[in-house]
């Protein structure tokens, strides 16, 4: 954004402080009278033909527009992945925790990475760990629908669950 002699036209398109259009005149008319106010000259729509330029206080005008951005900033949600680690040979109640645990994370907003991660033996029965990640899957199909269905990667089996939308009424 250009400011008072920062601007290259000749001419400008003004508007006053009060948002009344003065017409188009010369940059150095433009000047003076926001001298004469003891305000700035500042570029608004540098691509019209004239340039439109607007009468106020610079330093006032970028303190609300960084105000303006902060708080556009605290509205937004950034979606995080969160990770539950189960076993193949997880107890049940256990299983109920981490079901639990992810539930919040999903209520959040945040997705949720379920990693199952085979030792030693463990690996002969791949079925066993499928079965626990379709508990969880459903132990949470309320509140998430599987975005990645379960995957070997190595000994590890992963599945991606997100936050279901929420239906509107």
């Amino acid at each position: 954004m250009r400011v008072n002699h920062e601007i290259r036209a000749r001419e400008v398109r003004v508007i006053s402080a009060q948002g009344e259009q003065l017409g188009v005149m010369a940059l150095s008319q433009a000047l003076r009278m926001a001298e004469d106010q003891g305000l700035d000259v500042i570029e608004i729509v540098p691509t019209a033909n004239p340039p439109v330029v607007k009468i106020m206080d610079y330093g006032k005008f970028r303190y609300d527009q960084t105000k303006r951005e902060k708080e556009s900033k605290k509205l937004q949600h950034q979606v995080r992945v969160k990770e539950v680690k189960v076993s193949p040979n997880i107890d049940t109640h256990d299983l109920e925790t981490k079901v639990r645990q992810a539930k919040k994370f999903l209520e959040e907003g945040n997705k949720v990475k379920v990693s199952l991660f085979f030792r030693g033996r463990e690996m002969a029965h791949p079925e066993l760990g499928k079965k626990v990640m379709e508990q969880v899957a459903a132990g949470l199909e309320e509140v998430s629908m599987v975005e990645q269905v379960p995957k070997m990667m190595g000994r590890m089996l992963h599945m991606v669950l997100a936050p279901q939308l929420k239906k509107k009424k």
